[in-house]
């Protein structure tokens, strides 16, 4: 009989040790995860160690493997995975057919090609283009395995993509229920709503609710899950942080319906069903899961944008009466007689300075009832919220609070935080400065202290004060491709939120707003170009000319110095945005309008030879001013700064020709006077 054939030396010898006793302390810790009924928590939240079942929340069974396409069927569906992603369909028909053959080949293959590492992303890509019946019966064929599928690297996207394009078609069907005779299935199945479908695999994840929060995979379908429950927007800029990960591969989407993205961004209306199923899945994620348990997952990566979902669904679905009751997630983290408690206290500073646990705090610190919110303040918050704005993680916190204060509290918050103006302006920490003149504005707090300290962090000069607060030092980019500049101004936060804190002090009348105005007017020309084409303080620059109450003189100052430059601004991908702003910013100044209008007649080649050009010739309607000059005049001279649209002009029209037929018809109406009475008795008294 051969021998084994080994390798020699003590190398070897001792990696074949360590592997054996790898294999065997990993044996005896799933004997002991088998035989024990409790949760261990060790650490204060970093690291949650779980062995075995906790509650009704149990740990699902080993994910069973489906199979593996073979090379023919991978090559095919590559091949149509990147035709789809061109989209060079000759028509909406063409395309719709090129789906049909695709499904016909993958029926019987879904969960294999779910599971595929590189023919996942084919799946969403059908899904995202399927008719509402192709995703029905997507959806049967893939019912009876979410459990498993949601923890799959790969396919837990096709899961989340196929929750996300199916949302729509539940308030579709509820809104235009469907006639008899079109609920039965072509094939002779029996109909099933998209309602029944979802409510289907809510109710295999029951159960293991608790176990999937925490699970890398599942926890974004978990997300997706509640989010299309509760028929909050699926494309909210707020809630796609928590949905999916900064991590997650952006793969290229066409969309089936151009409206698609516009309806995403709205609240859906969801049947009855569903707001019972979020109350079912928040009641299932907390059972058996205490105090302590649930203030260790705040700090868990995984569980808790969770949590914060669960939170926010919690107090807005059932109202802030929700937060009273024992059993819900926000008493259960903060206890009735938190005010009191020494722990409580402990719990809540340890989550503002963690920047995991700090996202759950904000949420807390938004959604809780104002006597919650109001003990909170005063036992935690109010004494320390300037050394907290001087902390990057904490910072975030202060800005919320900031958000909720009325005004007595909010000068006394004003005190604290404006001797540190210095210091956050030399951290780029402007975004806590913004949200102070923001609230300032709205409860009508005096901001003069607030001027002065930004007098002092930023220079007493105007026009360095102004160009240090945009970040215009341009020497870093100069000489670089634009796709690298691009790159290099995304990643530097701080120059973004010092635009920001200027367009917010543009927007509040008096002091805050003459230190913005008076930096622009002094500028020299080449600087305004600079800042015009700036792809972020030229917002700055279109925020001050955009603000209504701005004064005419303004306006006509800062627009005249940029004559010379239209044409040049008019080719830039920014600086046409500027130049497209020009024109409602000028209105009342007509003569303002037609030196613009000349200088882009005179280089009309140069303009119309650029895409951004184009845009501005449109915007400006100078084929009007070409063609018929008096008419664009006129509309130039308009007070209200808007053009008459083609139904307005037709119907005035309409109105003047209806007026001059009616003057027409009476006057025909009238008896035409011959004078023939006159002659006769004329002729009588002769």
């Amino acid at each position: 009989m051969p021998k084994e054939r080994k390798k020699r030396g003590r190398r070897e010898e001792k990696k074949r040790k360590r592997e054996e006793e790898n294999l065997a302390s990993a044996t005896s810790k799933r004997q002991k995860s088998e035989d024990t009924d409790h949760v261990e928590i060790i650490g204060d939240g970093d690291e949650i160690q779980e062995s075995g079942i906790y509650g009704a929340n149990t740990e699902p069974a080993e994910i069973p493997f489906y199979g593996l396409l073979d090379e023919d069927e991978q090559e095919y569906f590559k091949k149509a995975d990147s035709m789809l992603e061109l989209n060079q369909f000759a028509d909406v028909e063409e395309r719709s057919l090129f789906l049909n053959s695709v499904y016909k080949e993958a029926s019987g293959k879904e969960l294999k090609i779910a599971n595929s590492q590189s023919c996942s992303r084919l799946m969403e890509r059908l899904i995202t283009m399927s008719t509402p019946s192709q995703l029905k019966a997507l959806f049967q064929k893939l019912s009876g395995h979410f459990l498993h599928l949601a923890q799959h690297r790969f396919a837990s996207h096709c899961c989340e993509t196929l929750f996300l394009q199916s949302a729509p078609v539940v308030t579709q069907e509820l809104l235009a229920p469907l006639e008899e005779q079109q609920q039965t299935a072509t094939d002779g199945e029996v109909y099933v709503s998209m309602e029944n479908l979802f409510l289907y695999a809510l109710n295999e994840l029951e159960g293991n609710l608790g176990y999937l929060m925490t699970d890398p995979f599942a926890s974004h379908t978990l997300r997706v899950l509640l989010l299309v429950l509760s028929g909050q927007p699926l494309a909210d800029p707020n809630t796609t942080t928590l949905i999916q990960s900064k991590k997650k591969e952006n793969v290229a989407m066409v969309s089936r319906n151009s409206g698609e993205s516009e309806t995403k961004r709205e609240s859906r209306t969801v049947p009855e069903s569903f707001h019972a199923a979020v109350e079912r899945m928040i009641s299932g994620t907390l059972a058996g899961l205490d105090t302590t348990y649930l203030r260790a997952l705040t700090t868990h990566p995984v569980a808790n944008p969770v949590l914060q979902l669960l939170l926010e669904l919690e107090l807005s679905s059932s109202g802030k009466q929700k937060a009273k009751e024992s059993n819900s997630l926000f008493r259960k983290l903060i206890p009735k007689d938190s005010s009191e408690d020494d722990s409580s206290s402990s719990f809540i500073n340890g989550l503002a300075y963690d920047t995991v646990g700090s996202r759950l705090l904000e949420v807390i610190i938004k959604s809780a009832p104002g006597k919650t919110f109001k003990m909170l303040y005063v036992r935690l918050f109010r004494e320390k919220l300037g050394t907290m704005a001087k902390n990057d993680v904490a910072g975030f916190i202060v800005i919320k609070v900031l958000e909720r204060l009325n005004k007595e509290d909010l000068r006394s918050a004003m005190e604290q935080i404006n001797p540190q103006i210095g210091l956050l302006v030399e951290r780029s920490r402007t975004s806590i400065i913004r949200t102070l003149v923001e609230s300032c504005r709205t409860r009508g707090a005096g901001v003069q202290l607030v001027a002065d300290e930004l007098v002092q962090a930023y220079g007493m000069d105007a026009v360095q004060r102004l160009t240090r607060m945009l970040r215009l030092d341009t020497s870093k980019t100069d000489g670089i491709a634009e796709d690298r500049k691009k790159q290099i101004e995304k990643q530097d936060s701080g120059k973004v939120h010092g635009s920001l804190l200027a367009q917010s002090m543009l927007a509040t009348p008096g002091v805050l707003r003459e230190l913005i105005t008076d930096g622009l007017l002094e500028m020299d020309t080449a600087t305004l170009v600079v800042v015009a084409k700036d792809r972020t303080a030229s917002r700055m620059l279109q925020c001050s000319l955009a603000c209504s109450d701005q004064t005419l003189k303004f306006r006509r100052v800062l627009i005249q110095r940029f004559f010379g430059h239209i044409a040049d601004l008019s080719t830039d991908a920014i600086g046409s945005h500027v130049v497209d702003e020009f024109w409602p910013a000028s209105n009342g100044l007509t003569f303002i309008r037609e030196r613009i209008a000349v200088e882009l007649l005179e280089n009309e080649v140069l303009v119309r030879d650029s895409f951004p050009g184009r845009a501005v010739w449109r915007n400006w309607k100078m084929d009007v001013y070409k063609t018929k000059k008096r008419d664009w005049i006129l509309r130039a001279k308009e007070t209200d700064g808007q053009a008459k649209t083609g139904i307005e002009a037709a119907r005035e029209r309409f109105a003047v020709a209806t007026r001059v037929k009616k003057k027409v018809g009476a006057r025909a109406k009238k008896p035409v006077q011959t004078g023939a009475n006159d002659i006769a008795v004329a002729t009588v008294d002769s």
